[in-house]
């Protein structure tokens, strides 16, 4: 801090200067003891008192996490460091450190945490708290998920982020579900619900309708309302006739009460076979 005498002009007079850093708090007070001697602060000659009245000029700098005004902490910006759990996780993962529960998938295995899966899937936690063949043997025997789809459910479960969602979103939906990952799940979801077409609607909607993915099965027979002439023309819509019949009811259903005019559609398009 740095204390001085404005004089007439305005200007700094007498200045003293401290570089120590100090902690100001109520009830303390820090300056200096010999600051100005008292004939020279009266002396007209030095213009320090224009009008019989005296203007000290106090500068400050603030250096600690927070300030000190009329007993009121007042917080100031300061940068904290980005979490490294993710991070940390993830390594945990790729060097396989303290594994202690081996996941085989079609000759091909990989090392985890019990903790870890546990904690975030309640589907692994069950296995590992009741006296399943899993927690005998340390071993969990996967033969509906690939490998590739696996490792990366794993990379989610660790780090709570993919790389893949784009390219795996149909498959990783499928393997949340399973495992109970609500929040992979719905990701999936909303990367299927941007991705949807003429062409993948009426796929996307038996993925939806299988894995009881609520959002995306609404926006997929929303998205088929309103393209329902050509999306009744695709091979996906004809597959879903034969093999999934009460999402075309569902479909119907939801086409004849939506607001606005009837849409307009060919006998053909309509015939259930």
């Amino acid at each position: 801090f740095k204390f001085s005498i404005l004089n007439a002009k305005k200007e700094e007079t007498k200045a003293m200067e401290s570089h120590r850093a100090y902690r100001f708090v109520q009830g303390k007070d820090w300056g200096f003891k010999k600051f100005i001697r008292w004939d020279f602060l009266l002396d007209e000659a030095n213009g320090l008192l224009p009008n019989d009245k005296l203007t000290i000029f106090c500068e400050v700098n603030v250096v600690a996490d927070s300030v000190n005004l009329s007993g009121r902490c007042v917080p100031v910006q300061y940068k904290v460091s980005e979490s490294r759990l993710p991070v940390d996780l993830g390594q945990l993962l790729e060097n396989q450190q303290f594994s202690d529960v081996t996941l085989a998938v079609k000759g091909k295995e990989f090392q985890a945490h019990k903790a870890i899966l546990a904690a975030r899937s309640p589907v692994f936690a069950a296995m590992f708290q009741h006296e399943m063949e899993e927690r005998k043997h340390n071993r969990v025997e996967i033969t509906d998920v690939e490998h590739d789809v696996l490792y990366e459910m794993l990379r989610f479960i660790y780090t709570d982020k993919t790389v893949s969602l784009q390219t795996m979103a149909c498959k990783l939906l499928a393997a949340a579900d399973k495992y109970a990952l609500d929040r992979l799940k719905e990701l999936c979801e909303e990367a299927l619900c941007n991705s949807l077409s003429v062409e993948n609607v009426a796929e996307i909607l038996t993925l939806a309708d299988r894995h009881s993915a609520d959002q995306l099965k609404t926006q997929a027979t929303n998205f088929i309302n309103m393209n329902a002439a050509d999306v009744m023309d695709t091979t996906g819509w004809s597959s879903m006739i034969s093999s999934n019949p009460h999402l075309v009811a569902e479909a119907f259903r939801a086409l004849a009460t939506r607001p606005g005019p009837p849409a307009r559609l060919s006998p053909k398009r309509v015939k259930l076979n």
